[in-house]
């Protein structure tokens, strides 16, 4: 079977290579793909990123699935196109990817289904925004209704944050949000105390499978201090997502969202990603969805997943998840993101990239803003590399990564030195 992944960051070079190793998979593309793709033997990549001409790509070369990556195919419209042509695709439908595409539709989807998540208001009026925080007080949450690639979420410690996160958003788009139709709004939320997991299944509109439980690292600095980011590093299992809390999370979030999702008429398939705020007493709440695989966590998951990643998806296009049970390395996975300089805001582009280590077992390191330019890899974006690592503890998977990750080189390469610490210290 000829596979088709749409995207080009780490999470669809990790999707891609799972899909690699299948029986039945005889060639894998990736559409537009990156430079860790474009030296794959096993993967090629397609510069196409138009719905429509993906689409008659599929329908040329026989695709017998595609899995969609991003989030910005998905608001396209990408399964629908595909769906209408009688192509298989796993991912959710243009409406049903509102649930990502815009907070304000999720945040009024879990008040009116009773999905526990934080109090919050809309606004798309700078000074009635103002005014709110105002009288709320800090520290609050800013969030901006769009697609904002992991950096539209402003946790604000101070009024002053707040204030200019709301210009930010409203007056300059200095996040570079994709707004959706009626312009500019932002979602204000109370903030929330605990521990963030991320927890994300497979859906196929009625049947969900959970992946491995995983924890993302959202903020650029050691210590969790600095600015948000699109994720730092991850690693799986969390063992902050107790089997009571997976529990919880499955019976309070993540089902009553699947059945609300298909009472509203909007049924919803594909990787459904639940980011969960769990407080002291082990309550999980929701911070967000998003409607695909996450990005740093799909790379740990996909290393420990010992399942055959076609057969899997196969069942989920097909309906019948409800027949499949995921088989997971017991170690744990942890992958250190490598960002490029001036990366969340202005990430440098064009420095070379030199030590690499060769694919390991244990070792992989998966690309995400690379270009090969002239037979030379090169960074092309914020978050450069993903080094994962597989190991018996979190401490050991994190020394393997780190001792990889040390002999890469690229110029202005940033990077958290403490990734996995909240697992090192249970």
């Amino acid at each position: 079977m000829k596979v088709l992944v749409l995207g080009n960051g780490g999470r669809e070079h990790a999707l891609a290579w799972k899909l690699a190793q299948a029986e039945r998979v005889s060639q894998v593309f990736v559409a537009p793909g990156n430079g860790g793709t474009a030296r794959d033997a096993r993967l090629k990549n397609v510069p196409i990123t138009d719905v429509k001409a993906l689409a008659d790509f599929a329908e040329e070369q026989k695709i017998a699935l595609t899995v969609v990556g991003p989030e910005a195919f998905l608001a396209a419209g990408v399964v629908d196109e595909f769906r209408a042509r009688g192509l298989r695709i796993f991912g959710p439908t243009k409406a049903a990817a509102q649930l990502e595409s815009s907070k304000a539709f999720a945040k009024d989807f879990m008040k009116r289904h009773g999905i526990p998540t934080a109090a919050y208001e809309t606004f798309s009026d700078a000074a009635a925004a103002h005014a709110y925080v105002d009288a709320q007080g800090a520290p609050i949450v800013i969030k901006a209704d769009g697609l904002a690639a992991g950096k539209g979420v402003v946790v604000a410690m101070t009024l002053e944050q707040a204030h200019e996160a709301i210009d930010w958003i409203l007056a300059d788009n200095k996040l570079g949000v994709v707004h959706n139709e009626g312009g500019a709004r932002v979602v204000i939320e109370q903030f929330l105390q605990g521990e963030e997991a991320s927890f994300i299944v497979l859906c196929d509109g009625k049947n969900v499978v959970s992946l491995a439980t995983s924890q993302d690292h959202k903020r650029l600095l050691d210590g969790d201090e600095g600015p948000n980011t699109g994720g730092m590093g991850a690693y799986s299992p969390a063992p902050v997502v107790t089997p009571n809390v997976h529990a919880k999370a499955m019976h309070e979030i993540i089902m009553p969202t699947i059945q609300g999702m298909a009472r509203d008429g909007i049924p919803f398939t594909g990787f459904l990603y639940a980011g969960l705020m769990i407080d002291e007493h082990g309550q999980p709440r929701t911070v967000e969805f998003n409607t695909r695989m996450g990005d740093p966590e799909t790379q740990p998951i996909m290393m420990r997943l010992k399942s055959d990643l076609l057969e899997v998806l196969l069942h989920a296009t097909d309906g019948t998840l409800d027949q499949v049970e995921l088989q997971w390395d017991r170690r744990v996975a942890l992958g250190v993101v490598v960002a490029a300089h001036g990366y969340p805001l202005t990430p440098r582009k064009g420095d070379a990239i030199s030590g690499l280590p060769a694919d390991a077992e244990n070792v992989m390191v998966f690309h995400a803003g690379t270009a090969e330019v002239e037979g030379k890899l090169q960074t092309s974006g914020g978050r450069v590399l993903c080094v994962t690592a597989l190991g018996e503890s979190v401490r050991t998977a994190q020394q393997a990564a780190y001792e990889a990750l040390v002999k890469i080189q690229f110029d202005g390469k940033q990077y958290r030195q403490d990734i996995g610490h909240r697992a090192v210290k249970r």
